[in-house]
C-alpha cells in the first residue's frame, strides 16, 4: 500500500521510497547551535573520533553547525575560519554557508565530550516566540482514515508519576482515538534533544500507516477508539456508589480528552497558553 502522510502544522519532510515513517532529510533547518572544537576542549579526542572512523579527520580543530528540523537534523564540520566568519556575518541572522566546504553527518552526534558539549535544546524556544522552552506544538500530521483527525506532536511539561518531579517531555497524540500516551508504554519520551523529537514525529506516523493499512478500531490497529468504554463503566459504578444520577466524568472520549487529557494540552498549546504540569 503507498501510503502519503500529509502534513498538517510545521514543515513537510522527504521520506524513504519504501518506508513513510522514515525520514531522510528536509529542505530547511534552523541552526540553533554554533561553535567550535580543538585539542584542548574536553573530551576532543573522543569528539572526533568519529571523524577519524569516517577518513575525515583532517583538520586540527573544527568549526561546528548543527542544524534541525521538526523530525531530522545534522552536523556540519568545517574550518574554524569558516565558521567564525559564519557568526560574524550572520548578526543579523541572514547569512548563509557553503555546505561544501566541510562535511556533513546526520543526526547530532553523542558520546564522551557530545554529551557535556551539547546544551539541551529544544524545538520551541521562547527566544522564538514560543509560549516557554520545550512547550508547544512540534508537528501534525492528517489522520488516514477519519476526516478532520490529526496526530499531533507536542513538547509538554509533564511527570513520569503522580506528584513526581516535572520533566520536559515530547509524545504524539491522535484526536481520532485518543489514546493517553502516557499509558501506551514506550511513547512518552523525555525530551533532550532533536532524537527526541524525530522518534516521537516517527512514532506518530507509524500510528497513521497503521490506521491506512488497517483501518480505525480493528485489532490490528494501532488506532483504537474506545467510544467511551471505560468512562460508561467507571460513571455506573459512580452512580452506584454515590446513589447518584448525573455522571462523575465525561461520558465520550473526546469529551474527557479535552478537559483532563492530552487534547486539553493541545488546546491551550494552540491558544497560546502555558499548560499546567500534565499529571502533577
Amino acid at each position: 500500500m503507498n501510503i502519503t502522510i500529509t502534513t498538517t502544522f510545521g514543515a513537510a519532510h522527504h521520506v524513504s521510497d519504501t518506508n513513510p515513517a522514515h525520514v531522510t532529510g528536509c529542505d530547511r533547518y534552523r541552526l540553533p547551535l554554533v561553535g567550535t572544537i580543538a585539542p584542548g576542549t574536553p573530551g576532543y579526542e573522543d569528539m572526533v573520533e568519529m571523524l577519524k572512523d569516517n577518513g575525515h579527520h583532517t583538520r586540527e580543530g573544527y568549526g561546528l553547525i548543527f542544524l534541525e528540523s521538526e523530525e531530522f537534523s545534522g552536523t556540519y564540520f568545517g574550518s574554524i575560519e569558516q565558521i567564525e566568519q559564519y557568526k560574524r556575518e550572520n548578526v543579523g541572522g541572514t547569512a548563509t554557508f557553503d555546505a561544501s566546504q566541510g562535511v556533513t553527518y546526520a543526526h547530532w552526534p553523542h558520546g564522551e565530550g557530545w554529551d557535556s558539549f551539547i546544551p539541551r535544546v529544544f524545538w520551541n524556544t521562547q527566544a522564538r516566540g514560543a509560549i516557554a522552552d520545550g512547550v508547544g506544538l512540534v508537528t501534525a500530521f492528517a489522520h488516514a482514515g477519519i476526516p478532520g483527525a490529526e496526530v499531533i506532536v507536542y513538547e509538554f511539561e509533564g511527570t513520569w508519576r503522580r506528584d513526581g518531579e516535572p520533566q520536559q517531555l515530547v509524545t504524539h497524540h491522535c484526536t481520532a482515538c485518543h489514546t493517553d500516551t502516557f499509558h501506551d508504554s514506550g511513547h512518552v519520551h523525555e525530551n533532550t534533544g532533536p532524537d527526541s523529537r524525530r522518534w516521537a514525529a516517527r512514532q506518530a506516523r507509524q500510528h497513521i500507516i497503521s490506521a491506512a493499512r488497517h483501518g480505525t478500531g480493528t485489532t490490528n490497529s494501532a488506532c483504537q477508539p474506545r467510544n467511551g468504554e471505560m468512562l460508561h463503566a467507571v460513571n455506573a459504578l459512580a452512580r452506584d456508589m454515590w446513589g447518584t444520577q448525573g455522571n462523575a466524568l465525561p461520558d465520550t472520549d473526546d469529551a474527557y480528552c479535552a478537559t483532563k487529557g492530552p487534547c486539553s494540552i493541545i488546546r491551550e498549546l494552540r491558544a497560546g497558553v502555558r499548560p499546567a504540569v500534565y499529571r502533577a
